[in-house]
């Protein structure tokens, strides 16, 4: 099977199982899907979002947290892990919000990714969700499926983003990321996967060789 058949069948079998995929980060506002994106850098979802309920109160603008006190808000953010850094990043991105952007979320990945602390990852995710464009979102595990699926062999995010983006329509590529994300939460964890169960099974290089 080519590639990109392959990709077609994965795709439309977790679209089946996932229907509903989606950014499972809770926002009301591009600010706070960007704050939010952030944290979740190297901590789950779930986490970040027990953090952002009381953090979304207390900073509300982006000149709440340009103006914030850097060691206020690492102690607000800081079950979220690398929180000097992240701290120190939101607060320079709201910074250069203000400065060259009117306090506004730009809408393009130059712009996004001239912020400090947004990468690749974090600029596709609010491309695709704020913006509706198009954006392959590579995290954890988005990273582990490709490889385990051979859609990949790179743990590189930039390599993987480019290989995916060569293997799907750009309507796709959010949804994919996003059905990665569910299927690698429910059956394909890291350390425990459950290949005997997995709808995917038959396109994945890595399970079949496991069940063997």
């Amino acid at each position: 099977m080519r590639k990109k058949e392959k990709a077609k069948a994965i795709f439309d079998t977790l679209e089946l199982l996932y229907p509903d995929a989606d950014c499972s980060l809770d926002y009301m506002d591009p600010l706070q899907l960007l704050i939010a994106t952030q944290l979740a850098a190297q901590c789950t979802d779930a986490r970040v979002n027990i953090v952002t309920k009381e953090l979304f109160q207390k900073y509300r603008t982006v000149e709440d947290y340009a103006g914030a006190s850097l060691e206020e808000l690492e102690q607000d953010i800081k079950p979220t892990g690398f929180y000097h850094n992240k701290a120190r990043n939101i607060k320079e991105c709201c910074i250069k919000l203000l400065k060259d952007y009117n306090g506004q979320i730009p809408g393009t990945m130059e712009e996004l990714t001239s912020l400090p602390g947004v990468g690749r990852k974090t600029a596709n995710v609010m491309l695709s969700t704020i913006f509706h464009k198009p954006g392959v979102i590579v995290d954890t595990h988005c990273t582990r499926l490709s490889n385990r699926l051979g859609l990949t062999k790179s743990e590189n995010p930039d390599i993987i983003e480019q290989d995916i983006m060569k293997l799907l329509p750009q309507k796709r590529w959010a949804k994919f990321s996003h059905n990665l994300v569910y299927h690698g939460r429910a059956i394909c964890q890291a350390r425990t996967p459950k290949c005997e169960v997995c709808s995917i099974l038959p396109y994945c290089d890595y399970g079949k060789k496991k069940l063997k």
